[in-house]
């Protein structure tokens, strides 16, 4: 039995004008071949599960091609079309398949085709065929169409958030598509999309009103004939048509079940949807917190500045408050490359004065400026052996530099921006976050994980930015309408009997 392995995984936010273009994906961004193996076989990433997975089935899996890069604007249509046809080629060649494993996010948006994924899922059908099994495992994040689901066989959702199951589901997900290519099972798919979308800071599925949505996924997933019920939260930040909440159920050999299941997931999704709604707090109202907890680490989480969502990571919009005020004992990451190789430039135990932060036109506050001593230089990798959002192992900042200033904050300034999930993040540079008072993640759930270990408490700041959690400040030309909470809308899905 042979499995293919291939995808494109990206969460793309349509507000950020940073292209993912050729040059950023040949920069570390592509794995081909064995070199799949190599990065991701000891990680808790959908990757890893698709391969641990295929092992204990017994089957082979030949990994073809992969490409991921951080989260930024749209994927350029030269970049995309080089990707795309390079896997395709690979699956035509190489074939025939059993069946395939397809490693997709579910919010790719490419300049050329508003729903990335579904091109790539439709494109691996047209070459094996509507026989062979294809099985996907999309982010929590994905904004699922129906052309989507129906170019695959086997649809599975990270159910987490922070993301830390995407092995599992990867596992579970390898584990129905050999069972469908042996006969065992008859996967039939239903989705229902809401016209709903939920804000990023109601996300977190260790929270009501997700952890309630979940049970009850859970409870339609356990009844006879249902193989998977999955909650889909969507990316609120791609100004797309299929942008928004959904639901996926996959029922054995009965796709009226299957829809009818799905229509009642989505029914209590309806139920919630003000509860999915949420305003966040000031800067200085968390400052404020901070300030009057006595113990600390006070985790501030950068919602608009949120890397995991697309933004650059520069923000100097909670460094700017901290200094305005006085506040000490402040660590953060700010991407900034030119600083970054000033300081390196400098050398360690060296004085420097600069302007870090804000540096892009789409950067949320202004530079700061600042003088500190340049505590440590690095390289930048890092590796983080425990899941944590995404199951990511291997880290690249790039060139980076620790400066301790003389207003009383660390500043981990990197080359690379670099999602804020592991607190190796800061460990293997050095710098001890847990001895600080403030501690800024440039995140909203994607920190959580990591950084929960040491927080007496995280507070979600409502700062600007391309991933900013007031969604009436964006300008959406092409999502549907009408969508809640930007118009009122009712919703009838099939009552279930």
């Amino acid at each position: 039995m042979r499995l293919a392995l291939l995808g494109l995984y990206h969460e793309t936010n349509t507000f950020s004008p940073v292209r993912a273009d050729r040059a950023m994906f040949r920069n570390g961004g592509v794995w081909r071949g064995d070199e799949i193996v190599e990065a991701y076989a000891m990680s808790s990433s959908t990757n890893g599960g698709f391969l641990v997975g295929a092992a204990e089935q017994g089957a082979e899996v030949v990994p073809l091609m992969f490409a991921f890069v951080t989260p930024t604007g749209r994927i350029a249509a030269d970049a995309f079309d080089w990707l795309v046809d390079e896997m395709i080629g690979l699956l035509r060649d190489q074939g025939p398949w059993d069946g395939v494993l397809l490693n997709l996010h579910g919010a790719a948006v490419a300049e050329n085709h508003a729903d990335a994924d579904a091109e790539i899922a439709t494109r691996v059908r047209a070459v094996v065929g509507p026989g062979v099994p294809v099985g996907t495992v999309l982010d929590l994040h994905a904004n699922v169409s129906q052309r989507l689901i129906d170019a695959l066989t086997i649809t599975l959702v990270y159910q987490t958030n922070p993301h830390v199951d995407a092995k599992q589901q990867a596992i579970r997900c390898t584990e129905l598509v050999v069972r469908t290519i042996r006969g065992e099972l008859q996967p039939r798919q239903a989705m229902v999309a809401l016209p709903l979308v939920c804000n990023i800071a109601c996300q977190d599925t260790s929270e009501e009103p997700m952890v309630g949505l979940l049970a009850k996924a859970r409870e339609i997933a356990g009844r006879p004939g249902i193989l998977s019920a999955n909650v889909v939260e969507g990316f609120p930040y791609a100004d797309v048509p299929q942008v928004g909440m959904s639901c996926v159920v996959i029922h054995d050999g009965d796709a009226d079940q299957a829809k009818r299941a799905a229509d009642e997931l989505a029914g209590s999704i309806w139920a919630q949807r003000d509860a999915l709604q949420t305003t966040g707090m000031t800067v200085d109202e968390a400052l404020d917190i901070a300030v009057a907890d006595r113990h600390g680490p006070v985790v501030l989480l950068d919602a608009g500045d949120n890397i995991g969502g697309g933004s650059p990571g520069d923000s100097t919009v909670i460094l700017e408050a901290a200094v305005r005020r006085g506040q000490r004992s402040l660590v953060q990451t700010i991407c900034d490359p030119k600083s970054a190789q000033h300081c390196i430039e400098a050398g360690v135990n060296s004085t420097v004065s600069l302007a870090v932060g804000a540096w892009q036109s789409h950067s949320a506050g202004q530079p700061v400026q600042i003088t500190g001593r340049v505590r440590a230089v690095s390289d930048g990798k890092f590796e983080e052996p425990n899941p944590t959002h995404g199951g990511f192992r291997f880290f690249d900042m790039g060139p980076t530099a620790v400066v301790d200033t003389t207003a009383g904050h660390t500043l981990v300034i990197s080359s690379i921006p670099v999602m804020g999930t592991s607190l190796q993040q800061l460990l293997s540079v050095g710098v001890t976050p847990s001895s600080y008072r403030i501690v800024v993640g440039k995140g909203v759930n994607s920190p959580r994980a990591g950084y929960a270990p040491i927080a007496t408490r995280m507070l979600v700041v409502d700062t600007e930015g391309v991933s900013a959690m007031g969604l009436d400040r964006f300008d959406y030309r092409h999502r549907r309408k009408p969508l809640y909470p930007f118009e009122s809308t009712g919703f009838a899905p099939m009552p279930f009997d």
